[in-house]
């Protein structure tokens, strides 16, 4: 978007625990290039230093991290766009956990649909810079592609998600037309048919989606999982219990 971006991402923070220190250099080296190095000298340091090889391994598994990694040269092209210095970015980035496939699906359909929302697109394959777009440029070159199980476009799959990318891609476009500019609360009968396996009803579909503009906080899911959030957390209550309620 014009001022801000949304991405769904797979963390497993443990496994950067099972690289070898010679994996962990190479990928940080291929992170962080320096201009006019001499890699094998670099990578040679980095093998001989235990502690830092540590924090590397730790860092290339954070969240926090990562969201460096990807907000920082985006701010520093700004500024030199711009022909300024400062800050780029309102503050930290924000996160929500996604307790469930359910909830992974419906993020994923939210971040998605985010031009159609606003108004910058009218169909998926005019969403610039979304991975629906990119899926459905990939299933054109190569329409088997369309029969594959949902994994993450960037990235080896930890997981696949109970669907495939054609199923995606119709909830996708349904979803995008219930929730268009417009069509408040407005909810067609023509449903793909795999939505009634994500979801008890398509109103607590659209309900779910339309949650993670306002109804979700730290986290999005069930309520028993989001009551067992609050209770790791210390905290009595978490936004968006409530609605998971409502969801059931």
């Amino acid at each position: 978007m014009s001022n801000h971006l949304h991405i769904v991402v797979q963390m497993s923070p443990s496994a950067a625990s099972t690289w070898s220190d010679e994996d962990v250099a190479d990928r940080w080296i291929r992170l962080f290039p320096r201009m006019k190095e001499d890699v094998a000298l670099r990578r040679q340091q980095l093998l001989a230093d235990t502690a830092r090889l540590n924090t590397i391994r730790a860092r290339l598994g954070n969240l926090s991290w990562l969201m460096r990694c990807l907000a920082e040269p985006i701010a520093r092209r700004a500024n030199q766009e711009d022909g300024c210095k400062g800050r780029f970015w309102e503050g930290r980035f924000k996160c929500q956990l996604l307790c469930d496939e359910r909830a992974v699906l419906a993020a994923m359909t939210y971040v998605d649909l985010n031009p159609i929302r606003a108004g910058l697109a009218e169909r998926l394959d005019a969403s610039a810079h979304t991975g629906a777009c990119e899926r459905i440029a990939i299933s054109r070159a190569s329409p088997e592609n369309l029969r594959a199980p949902l994994r993450p476009l960037i990235g080896p799959s930890l997981s696949t998600l109970p669907l495939c990318v054609a199923d995606y891609l119709q909830i996708l476009d349904w979803t995008g037309r219930v929730l268009a500019p417009g069509k408040p609360g407005r909810i067609a009968d023509d449903a793909p048919a795999i939505l009634a396996t994500i979801d008890a009803s398509q109103a607590r579909w659209t309900m779910r989606v339309r949650g993670y503009g306002s109804g979700w906080a730290r986290a999005a899911g069930s309520a028993l999982d989001l009551t067992a959030l609050a209770e790791r957390l210390g905290q009595r209550w978490l936004k968006g219990i409530g609605l998971a309620l409502q969801l059931g």
